[in-house]
């Protein structure tokens, strides 16, 4: 029997006019932003941009224009603030606040994208400013479609009568990176207007070229705190989105339609960013928190674990001081159990698929293949509309390997796929997605031909054998979704992909992903097109350590400072072959007062993982301001070092702890300038949380014992 196909109906788009001839995605205009920067200096103007005018145009043709001002005007930054500034180091000011534009999406992924410098640094290019070399001309880089494309924009924006921002603004009014990012992604996308609705999945690809896992909280997986642990201490963008009332499992988020504000503090139907997660202390027991953020930057949870939960008084003074913000900046902590019952998905964006697999190995394949299906041809449509032309749709011949550099080899290979559709026309909304899907069929049946053959004679299956056989994912959903993702586990073999629209004979163009250890990927049929294949290898210097340590703190759930000392100092690093470290048992004493915030007098794997970020951190920037490789800083080069770590602190303060840190001739050498770094974060950390105007704050004298003396 066929296998039952199911299709997920969403809200209809309007609808495109017939066309008679197929459509390929327009893409967009390329300009070279040096060639244009370098003219416009030279010439002595500032650049304007005549593919994206400031002009209405720019903003749509739609819904969003009722909301716009009747004095619109658009201004260049050095107009609205006598100071402006492109891009902060400092992390505390990267918060956004969405504008008239109704694309929480955007800036849930785009909130989640701060949390990784590297990663930030890759779309949005930091050697630009407001002074050095300004010329009113900007760029950024999107993953679309595939490749990496630079978008140009002028830094003309739309603001009211007043000079304030209509659209993406910085809770500090001279940042002006985020504006111009969204500036940039409405170009890509045809207008302001098509940024109305989306999902955070979607900007999210757009924004590393990585892989989605989608989980339905209300069928999580049982291990899905040890899968948030994984991301939130790996390479990993996660965003979410509440539910609408009625249950659309995955519904793109148009905030306009859905600005409804529940009692419980959440807004339904809009789109969150998971800013991090905690496992506490209670009087009880061990809670599991998650961190979230809002993209409006107010509006927060009511409910238990939120700002004035009578919760935080069953924690120690020194985890509530430090966890526990009393503000109303749209970020917010909740139980992983309200999380599951309040939220509909979890997205997690992963820049290599480990985060699914179990496999032994760090390096990943990826390959792709660009295809279309075309009315006559290739339009095949599903098995589910039983036409006989199934076989017709494009097929993709894959040979999945076993891993190279695997310890074992395994029974099965983790396999990701995935299959995104493009939009025909300049504008993402202009037309409405197709229902898109794949099926997978495992190749081991008795033709003419075997496998290999079929290959080398380049011919496409044939119709018999998809009545005859099952695929293998018999219950496969198609969605009229951008993109459509799905993780397999196979055995070593060959398979054969067939992707397909839900009707026959709809045209579009596609992009197909597949992502595993080791496999072969090639289009069988006459037509076939060039493969890019690459491997990937991330060499995020935490990934070697990562499942040392998880073995290691599974024989030691909770180390003291003497197993803190022997782990760090037998480090040794790939990047920095001669660097060794050599932390004292006082020097880890102090690391463990500082990050021990249940006061056990020891760290958990948690407050381990976050001294390991930190440190990954550090060192990179200890290496880079270290200009002599004397091994230590003087204190010119560490002002520099802390500026760099985005914080800012006063040359006295900076000379007292030298002196506290430092040799006799004030030199700080590394493991005390993770000591001095670490203090200052958590003390800034706690300023922050517990001020209220953010001028000074007010503590009992056991919260400043507390927080003065244990630390």
């Amino acid at each position: 029997s066929m296998p039952f196909l199911l299709c997920l109906k969403k809200k209809k788009s309007p609808v495109p006019l017939g066309r008679s001839i197929f459509q390929k995605h327009t893409p967009p205009i390329q300009q070279n932003y040096q060639t244009l920067l370098e003219s416009c200096l030279k010439n002595k103007h500032l650049f304007t941009d005549d593919t994206f005018p400031a002009h209405i145009s720019s903003i749509g043709t739609g819904a969003l224009l009722k909301k716009l001002p009747q004095n619109l005007q658009w201004k260049r930054p050095h107009a609205l603030h006598k100071n402006p500034v492109f891009y902060a180091e400092n992390r505390k000011q990267l918060d956004l606040c969405q504008g008239l534009v109704e694309n929480c999406w955007f800036l849930a992924a785009l909130e989640a994208l701060t949390f990784h410098q590297d990663i930030l640094a890759a779309v949005v290019p930091q050697n630009q400013s407001f002074e050095r070399k300004y010329a009113g001309i900007f760029h950024f880089r999107f993953w679309h479609f595939g490749e990496w494309i630079d978008v140009v924009v002028d830094d003309q924006l739309p603001v009211n009568e007043a000079g304030e921002l209509l659209f993406v603004s910085s809770v500090y009014k001279n940042v002006f990176w985020g504006a111009l990012l969204e500036k940039a992604y409405a170009k890509l996308y045809g207008s302001y207007e098509d940024l109305q609705i989306g999902q955070v999945s979607e900007a999210l690809v757009d924004f590393t070229g990585g892989v989605n896992t989608r989980i339905k909280l209300a069928e999580a997986p049982p291990d899905l705190w040890d899968m948030l642990t994984r991301a939130t201490y790996s390479r990993s963008l996660m965003g979410c989105q509440t539910h609408l009332g009625v249950y659309f499992p995955s519904v793109s988020l148009s905030c306009m339609q859905t600005t409804k504000v529940l009692k419980n503090g959440l807004v339904a139907g809009h789109a969150y960013t998971v800013t991090g997660i905690r496992k506490v202390t209670c009087q009880y027991g061990p809670e599991n928190l998650v961190r979230l953020r809002n993209p409006w930057g107010k509006i927060e949870w009511k409910g238990d674990w939120s700002d004035s939960s009578y919760k935080w008084e069953l924690l120690s003074p020194k985890e509530k001081i430090l966890l526990r913000k009393k503000k109303e900046d749209g970020e917010f902590w909740m139980s992983l159990r309200d999380f599951k019952i309040h939220f509909v998905d979890l997205v997690i964006c992963k820049l290599t698929p480990d985060l699914m697999s179990q496999e032994d190995g760090k390096k990943w394949m990826y390959s792709l293949k660009s295809g279309r299906w075309v009315k006559g041809s290739t339009a095949g449509g599903s098995l589910g509309f039983c036409n006989g032309n199934f076989w017709m749709n494009p097929q993709y011949w894959l040979h999945v390997l076993p891993a190279e550099d695997s310890k074992k080899s395994p029974s099965t290979c983790n396999v990701v796929i995935s299959l995104m559709q493009k939009h025909s026309t300049k504008h993402r909304n202009r037309a409405p997605h197709l229902f898109i899907g794949f099926l997978l069929y495992k190749n081991t049946i008795l033709l003419p031909f075997s496998p290999e053959q079929y290959q080398e004679s380049n011919r496409k299956l044939p119709p018999r054998f998809f009545t005859r056989h099952q695929p293998v994912n018999k219950h496969q959903v198609f969605l009229d979704e951008r993109e459509v993702t799905h993780d397999f586990h196979l055995e070593p073999c060959v398979y054969v992909i067939v992707p397909s629209t839900l009707e026959p004979q709809q045209e579009s163009e596609f992009i197909l992903r597949v992502f595993s250890r080791k496999h072969v990927l090639r289009e069988m049929g006459g037509n076939t097109s060039f493969t890019l294949s690459k491997e990937i290898v991330d060499r995020y210097e935490g990934k070697i350590w990562d499942d040392f340590f998880t073995k290691y703190f599974e024989q030691n759930p909770e180390i003291n400072a003497v197993q803190l000392q022997r782990i760090l100092n037998n480090i040794s690093w790939r990047n920095f072959q001669s660097f060794h470290l050599n932390f004292s048992l006082d020097s880890c004493q102090g690391i463990l007062a500082l990050l021990d915030l249940n006061a056990t007098g020891t760290l958990s794997i948690q407050e381990f993982r976050v001294l390991w970020k930190r440190l990954l951190f550090y060192l990179e920037v200890f290496q880079k301001r270290d200009t002599n490789r004397s091994g230590k800083l003087d204190l010119v080069e560490l002002h520099a070092a802390v500026q760099e770590t985005g914080i800012s602190l006063s040359n006295e303060v900076c000379n007292l702890m030298a002196i506290r840190y430092g040799d006799p001739d004030l030199q700080i050498s590394f493991e005390s300038f993770v000591c001095f770094m670490l203090r200052v974060e958590i003390m800034g950390e706690a300023f922050r949380n517990l001020t209220q105007d953010g001028k000074g704050i007010y503590l009992r004298e056991s919260e400043w014992m507390m927080m003065t003396l244990y630390s």
